[in-house]
């Protein structure tokens, strides 16, 4: 920030130096630093802005509305246990489609992720005020999943075609599918 008699001085816009010396617009950008010192102009850092977190205050001080938020961060919620869910789906349709059992770790993770969501949704919405809902949402609680190993579902490869205890399994190894689905 430049500074002229104790007074900002704005890049891109003229200025009048108190002996009524007039500079244009781009004086301040094209001249040295010795120029600039030979009318009485300093240079000093920039104070620093205060941070605020973006996803919960409009500035400093000044929050978003409590309940829009709420409803965002129960969708926001909802939308990641369904993501965390979808890769394990193909294993419920099999199930009912032709009854093909399921991994019970898989089906405990399952019910770990739903059980999970209901909690922080509950959270959620306990929360009085935006400084709260913040405080739960940037926490490790919140970003905490239940998780089941590396890929949901079983992952030895079916090269001989063999079953195990009727579960059908899909393994993904550099690229390549191999896969028993019956």
């Amino acid at each position: 920030m430049f500074l002229l008699n104790g007074k900002p001085l704005a890049l891109d816009v003229p200025f009048e130096t108190p002996n009524g010396t007039q500079y244009p617009a781009n004086w301040l950008r094209l001249a040295s630093p010795e120029d600039r010192k030979d009318i009485g102009i300093t240079e000093v850092p920039d104070p620093p802005s205060p941070w605020y977190d973006q996803r919960f205050y409009w500035g400093p001080g000044l929050p978003k509305d409590h309940d829009q938020l709420v409803t965002q961060w129960v969708d926001q919620t909802r939308y990641t246990a369904n993501t965390l869910l979808i890769p394990t789906d193909w294993m419920i349709t099999r199930l009912v489609d032709n009854g093909k059992l399921v991994d019970p770790d898989v089906k405990t993770w399952r019910e770990d992720i739903r059980d999970s969501s209901r909690l922080k949704i509950s959270t959620i919405k306990t929360t009085k005020t935006t400084e709260e809902l913040a405080t739960f949402i940037t926490s490790p609680e919140y970003h905490t999943w239940p998780v089941l190993g590396e890929n949901p579902g079983p992952t030895e490869p079916l090269s001989t075609g063999t079953k195990s205890a009727g579960i059908d399994t899909i393994a993904f190894n550099s690229g390549t599918t191999s896969a028993g689905i019956g």
